[in-house]
């Protein structure tokens, strides 16, 4: 359990799109808006400085935009010492256009979900949890939706894809059971369950599956299985 509350940063050029969010937010006493930005480029500087959780970025911004911005944010997580806060950022993107070519861009460059602007109170405070947690299922709907739509691309032949399948392929056989039940969007207890092992077991085996895969959350591991072809739509 975490001693404090989720910390959020909101980044959005548009000021009342901050602030309706921001007073949703901050009325969960689990979670707490900590930085708030116009742009990329004030979003970078700001976290630069300030411990966050969870990052509920926007796609189209001035200055920098939402896909840019997340892959420098990457860039820095993946740098970042083991333990620290910004080594576990998790990046939200937010947007009001249900387009596959920015949902699919964000989630490659390190987004852990994607939600619609006009998702209900409930669902976007939803996906905060999900998100910042980490190991819990795939929550928003648009996510799968949208990696079941665009899963010939992600499937088509490449040098990060052969690399993943290299991965994968180091995977013991329970491991490749757990993973592919992942990617079916399966919880932890769900596969505990299925597989009739107890749920410490599963997130044990879950560990090992984000660790060879370099996968940073559920969300990196189920477009891994669908770049290698272990599930499809």
């Amino acid at each position: 359990m975490t001693t404090h509350p989720i910390r959020v940063a909101l980044v959005d050029d548009q000021q009342l799109v901050r602030s309706g969010f921001g007073m949703l937010i901050n009325s969960q006493p689990d979670l707490e808006v900590v930085v708030q930005a116009g742009n990329g480029v004030e979003a970078l500087a700001a976290l630069q400085a300030t411990a966050t959780d969870v990052v509920l970025m926007d796609v189209r911004m001035p200055a920098m935009d939402g896909i840019e911005t997340t892959r420098r944010l990457m860039e820095r997580i993946r740098s970042a010492p083991a333990g620290s806060w910004l080594s576990s950022l998790k990046i939200m993107v937010l947007t009001t256009f249900d387009l596959d070519e920015y949902a699919l861009a964000a989630i490659q460059a390190g987004a852990s979900g994607f939600l619609l602007k006009d998702a209900p109170p409930e669902e976007l405070l939803g996906a905060i949890r999900t998100v910042y947690q980490g190991d819990a299922v795939i929550a928003p709907s648009t996510t799968r939706r949208l990696l079941d739509h665009v899963a010939p691309l992600l499937s088509a032949p490449s040098a990060s894809n052969d690399a993943n399948a290299a991965a994968v392929a180091t995977l013991t056989a329970r491991e490749h059971e757990v993973f592919t039940l992942i990617a079916q969007g399966l919880s932890n207890p769900e596969i505990a369950s299925t597989l009739f092992v107890s749920e410490a077991t599963v997130k044990t085996h879950v560990g090992h599956i984000l660790a060879k895969l370099g996968a940073r959350d559920r969300v990196q591991v189920v477009v891994i299985a669908y770049e290698t072809g272990v599930v499809s739509p």
